[in-house]
C-alpha cells in the first residue's frame, strides 16, 4: 500500500509539474538590462566604410521593424544626416533620390544605450534629374563658383539649397553652372533640383565652407619649378611649409588658386601644411577624408595635366568624357625622344569593364603601345620615341580613350 502511495505521489508532482510548465510564458526582462537590437541583422563596416543597409528607388518608401530587448523598457529613435525623423519600433519615409547617413539608437531608461549606423541609397527613376558626385565639384565657398554633373540636368530650372533659391544657371559639358549664395553659412546642404513645372528631385549633398581647402596640385612638383595648386578660398592662405622650408611670398594668389616656386629641397617625399590668414589650418582634399597635411613627392618629372577626368568610349562622340584631349599638341613638340609619359588613373568601381588605349586624335595607336586591360589603380607608361612624337604632331594631338577608369595625373620625364 505505501509504494501504491508513493508512486501516486510521484504521479502527482509530475502532473504539478507538467501544469505549471504549459502556462503561458512571460518576460524575465527589466529595465535594467542593456539593450540590444535582435533584428534586423545590420552588415558590418568594411575598411572604415559604412554599410548599405537600404538600396531602393525614389518612389518606394524606406521602411524598417526592429525586434529589441528588453521591449518593453525601450525607446528607439531613427536617424537621417544626423537629425531624428522619427522614434518608435518602426519608420516609413518617402525619401528623395540621394544617399543618407542612417542611424537607430535604442535606449533604455536606465541610461544604457545601443545604436547600428550605415547608409540609406535612394536612387533616381529613368529620366530624373539628377546629380552625380564626381570629385571635388560638391565642395564650395559662399559666393563662389559652383558645379553640378549628372543626367538630365537641362529639365533645371532653378537649385534650392537650404533657405536659398539659385535660378541663373549655365548649361556646361555634362551638367550646369552656378554661383554659391554668398550668404550660405558654413555647413553641409541637401542640393533640390527643381524643373520647370515645380517637380522636385534629390540632387544629394553639398558643402559649404570658409576655409582654405587645396583640391588639387599639391600631390607633386619639382625642386625650383613653378608650382600650381588649385582649391577654395586660396587667397587666404598665409603660408605653406613643405619640409622645413616655409613659403610666405607667392607669384599668384586668387581665391581658386595659388603659385609659387617649390623651394630647393632633394628629390624625394615630404610632409606639405599650410597656415591660413586667421591663423586656422589649410586643408588639403582627400576622398576618405580632408586632412591638415599631405605627402608632396619631389621629382625630376613634370606634371603635364592633374586633375580628374572620366574616359568612356561608349560615350557619345560629342560628350567629353568620350576621350582624354586635355594636354595640347603643342607641349608634346617641346619633349626629348626617349621620355617617358606616365598617366595616373583610377578604376570606375561600377564599370562594367576597365581598358585604357594610348592613341593620336586620329585614333591611331602610339608606337609600341597597345590596348590595355586594367584590374586596379596604377600607372600606365608610354615610351614617347621620335616616331610617337612625330605622329603626334602629325595627326593633331594625343589622346588617352579605352572605357571605365579616371585619368588624375600625367607626368613626363
Amino acid at each position: 500500500m505505501k509504494k501504491i502511495y508513493k508512486i501516486m505521489s510521484l504521479a502527482l508532482a509530475v502532473t504539478a509539474f507538467a501544469a505549471c510548465t504549459e502556462k503561458e510564458t512571460f518576460s524575465t526582462a527589466s529595465g535594467d538590462d542593456y539593450p540590444r537590437i535582435i533584428d534586423p541583422v545590420f552588415p558590418d563596416w568594411t575598411d572604415g566604410v559604412k554599410p548599405v543597409v537600404a538600396n531602393i528607388s525614389r518612389d518606394a518608401d524606406f521602411s524598417m521593424t526592429l525586434t529589441v530587448t528588453p521591449a518593453d523598457y525601450c525607446t528607439v529613435r531613427w536617424y537621417l544626416d544626423g537629425e531624428i525623423v522619427g522614434e518608435g519600433k518602426e519608420i516609413e519615409l518617402g525619401l528623395m533620390a540621394g544617399t543618407y547617413d542612417f542611424k537607430v539608437e535604442v535606449s533604455t531608461e536606465a541610461g544604457y544605450s545601443t545604436s547600428r549606423e550605415g547608409l540609406v541609397q535612394v536612387n533616381p527613376l529613368d529620366g530624373d534629374p539628377w546629380a552625380d558626385k564626381i570629385s571635388f565639384e560638391r565642395i564650395t565657398a559662399p559666393g563662389a563658383a559652383a558645379v553640378l554633373y549628372g543626367n538630365n540636368l537641362e529639365k533645371v530650372s532653378r537649385i534650392v539649397i537650404g533657405s536659398h533659391t539659385v535660378t541663373e544657371l549655365t548649361p556646361i559639358e555634362g551638367g550646369l553652372s552656378y554661383t554659391a549664395p554668398a550668404d550660405l553659412e558654413d555647413g553641409t546642404y541637401r542640393i533640390i533640383l527643381v524643373d520647370a513645372e515645380g517637380n522636385e528631385f534629390g540632387g544629394d549633398l553639398l558643402t559649404v565652407t570658409s576655409d582654405v581647402l587645396i583640391t588639387s596640385g599639391a600631390g607633386r612638383t619639382g625642386a625650383g619649378k613653378e608650382w600650381v595648386m588649385t582649391g577654395i578660398n586660396m587667397n587666404k592662405i598665409a603660408s605653406l611649409t613643405i619640409g622645413n622650408q616655409k613659403v610666405t611670398e607667392f607669384t599668384s594668389r586668387t581665391p581658386t588658386e595659388i603659385v609659387l616656386t617649390c623651394p630647393e629641397l632633394e628629390v624625394g617625399e615630404y610632409i606639405l601644411t599650410g597656415t591660413a590668414l586667421d591663423g586656422s589650418a589649410v586643408m588639403f582634399y582627400s576622398e576618405s577624408g580632408n586632412t591638415t597635411e599631405t605627402t608632396v613627392i619631389l621629382s625630376s618629372s613634370t606634371v603635364l595635366w592633374e586633375g580628374r577626368h572620366y574616359v568612356s568610349w561608349d560615350l557619345p562622340d560629342d560628350d567629353p568624357n568620350k576621350k582624354f584631349d586635355l594636354i595640347k599638341k603643342d607641349v608634346f613638340a617641346t619633349i626629348k625622344a626617349g621620355s617617358v609619359l606616365s598617366i595616373h588613373y583610377s578604376l570606375e568601381p561600377d564599370a562594367e569593364y576597365h581598358q585604357i588605349r594610348t592613341t593620336t586624335t586620329w585614333w591611331n595607336d602610339l608606337p609600341g603601345t597597345a590596348q590595355t586591360d586594367l584590374t586596379a589603380d596604377g600607372v600606365f607608361t608610354v615610351t614617347l620615341t621620335q616616331e610617337a612624337l612625330d605622329m603626334i604632331q602629325a595627326e593633331d594631338g594625343f589622346i588617352c580613350v579605352g572605357h571605365g577608369y579616371y585619368v588624375d595625373m600625367v607626368t613626363v620625364e
